[in-house]
């Protein structure tokens, strides 16, 4: 989901330099994530690829949680990459991303459309991540609470 919310934070992850083991934001999404749906079986890891917050098997559904709808887009993505890879291993399911603080849900679905979507995101993500520089700080809003705060503007 990097790709739609900092393409220079996507190339810091990809290159190895990862800061979000010291980010608060991110322990306290991993805290709502543990609490707020405490009888699932969560973090699911496969092929040390994806990580998907838990998954209801009898209705074929996954789940991710997030805590605010700040960058929903970036959150849409992250899940339908979720499906895609899922497909390509056979697979066939559908998501929800779970809004627990807002007591909402959106629900998805690799349709047609956003599969060859999904090729044209990778192929961007790929121009991104192969460049040897990383991109430019983009100075938004949200960089304040960023895991990456002090290596962009530090």
């Amino acid at each position: 989901n990097y790709y739609f919310v900092c393409q220079r934070k996507l190339w810091l992850f990809t290159h190895d330099i990862t800061m979000e083991q010291e980010s608060d934001t991110v322990h306290l999404g991993k805290l709502l994530s543990r609490t707020a749906y405490e009888r699932e079986h969560k973090d699911i890891a496969i092929e040390d690829t994806i990580v998907i917050d838990f998954i209801d098997v009898h209705k074929g559904v996954i789940h991710e949680v997030k805590k605010s709808r700040a960058v929903e887009k970036a959150h849409i993505w992250q899940v339908l990459y979720y499906l895609y890879f899922l497909k390509q291993r056979g697979v066939v399911a559908t998501a929800e991303i779970d809004y627990p603080l807002l007591r909402r849900k959106e629900r998805l679905e690799l349709t047609p459309e956003r599969e060859a979507q999904m090729v044209e995101v990778l192929k961007g993500i790929q121009l991104v991540v192969t460049q040897k520089q990383a991109p430019p700080r983009i100075g938004k809003k949200f960089c304040k609470k960023c895991a990456y705060l002090e290596l962009c503007w530090g």
